[in-house]
């Protein structure tokens, strides 16, 4: 095919990507043929997939205005993705145009996109790289411009940590960001999972096409996802259904209810 001239060279345009998918998802438009095909696939095996999917950006959203709230003025958007409607900086600024955001990604379509979304922005800044290497993401030029740690920050993983199985230590790279917090600094978790015996047969069968075409994800109960938050003191409501984690609107809600496949929290920590 073609490639489209927003593409980097070095991008395979028949291997989908997570970032790209997703995107598909959202109603992007950054995204090649291979991505929207499997995309479908799934949506049509799960028609819910996409409202799912917009749950979780909406967390985000709710999510950004808690930690404004709060006094955040920073956040690490760890597996950020490809820029859409409401992206993070775009809701922390509007509060207070010093707020400070560094954006990670590992899909170079994603960064490109949210380098361009900046014109310029000096208080934003994008690294290409791998969340588990959180020693590197730490120690990069782009975290050190735009984050001061001896203050609160907010680290948020959103729809992110489903990605990284147990055997690569989820928990330790969590753990690796936790470390490098001051007091009164948060942590956002969005993922996906079920509580025990509770996955649909439809859900069963997209996963099985997106583990095979795209990559493997690591479904987790509320159990599971808690112990993303050693060393944070659960915010209010715990770890809840993505769309109860305070509502804003009725929009906020998912009709599919108490079987959403998909957990929410915050913690901030001591």
């Amino acid at each position: 095919m073609e490639r489209p001239n927003w593409a980097p060279g070095d991008i395979d345009l028949e291997r989908p990507s997570v970032a790209r998918v997703y995107d598909y998802w959202l109603g992007g438009a950054h995204n090649f043929a291979a991505d929207r095909a499997v995309a479908q696939k799934t949506l049509e095996t799960m028609p819910e997939l996409r409202g799912v999917v917009l749950n979780h950006r909406a967390f985000l959203r709710r999510a950004v205005r808690y930690l404004l709230s709060h006094g955040v003025r920073q956040f690490l958007d760890l597996g950020s993705g490809i820029p859409t409607v409401g992206n993070v900086h775009e809701i922390a600024q509007a509060a207070d145009p010093e707020a400070r955001v560094v954006y990670v990604d590992i899909d170079p379509v994603a960064v490109a996109h949210s380098r361009s979304l900046l014109g310029g922005n000096g208080h934003v800044s994008v690294l290409h790289a791998d969340i588990r290497d959180w020693e590197g993401v730490l120690a990069s030029d782009e975290v050190d411009k735009q984050l001061d740690f001896d203050e609160p920050v907010a680290v948020l993983m959103i729809a992110l940590l489903h990605f990284v199985p147990d055997e690569e230590d989820p928990w330790g790279v969590v753990g690796g960001y936790r470390d490098r917090l001051s007091s009164g600094s948060f942590l956002a978790i969005s993922h996906a999972g079920y509580e025990a015996d509770e996955e649909t047969e439809a859900s069963r069968q997209a996963r099985k096409i997106y583990d095979r075409d795209v990559t493997r994800m690591r479904f987790r109960d509320p159990t599971e996802i808690s112990r993303f938050f050693g060393g944070f003191a659960l915010v209010e409501p715990g770890v809840v259904r993505v769309p109860a984690w305070r509502p804003e609107s009725p929009s906020d809600v998912e009709e599919s209810g108490k079987r959403f496949p998909g957990f929410g929290a915050i913690g901030r920590k001591a």
